[in-house]
């Protein structure tokens, strides 16, 4: 049986897999900051109640799978990671000290959806119509 998450009033499976790319720098070789790299996204992503599902850390680029609430953009969540990690970066593991112009990210990301194939919807449409007992209009 599949678990859903679940908020008030709407229930949900919100999963992305999302590609970062490090500006091109002598700093920016992923493998040298791998497990600081790591713990950095993961509590960004505690902090604001995302999943980080799984991650793989190439020299160049990440890979993660990212359950995001649905009360949050995928934009807005990708642009905090981005933002506070880069942050993080240059302060725990560069040793920077300056609070402006920290830079490590490229910019923009690569996203797509992780989810249901359509005969999963259709079986979630017809759960609640069942359930609600309410005129059913055919698309």
């Amino acid at each position: 049986m599949h678990e859903w998450e679940s908020l008030s009033h709407v229930k949900w499976e919100c999963k992305y897999h999302v590609v970062i790319v490090p500006q091109v720098s002598p700093k920016s070789d992923l493998r040298a900051m791998e497990a600081g790299d790591r713990a950095i996204l993961r509590e960004l992503c505690r902090q604001k109640g995302i999943e980080l599902l799984d991650g793989n850390l190439r020299p160049d680029h990440i890979h993660m799978c990212l359950s995001v609430p649905p009360k949050f953009s995928i934009a807005h969540t990708i642009g905090f990671l981005k933002g506070k990690s880069a942050v993080r970066i240059h302060r725990e593991l560069l040793g920077e000290r300056r609070m402006t112009g920290l830079h490590f990210w490229a910019t923009g990301y690569c996203v797509s959806t992780v989810g249901l194939d359509q005969t999963k919807v259709r079986q979630y449409i017809r759960i609640r119509r069942s359930s609600r007992a309410v005129k059913a209009i055919s698309i």
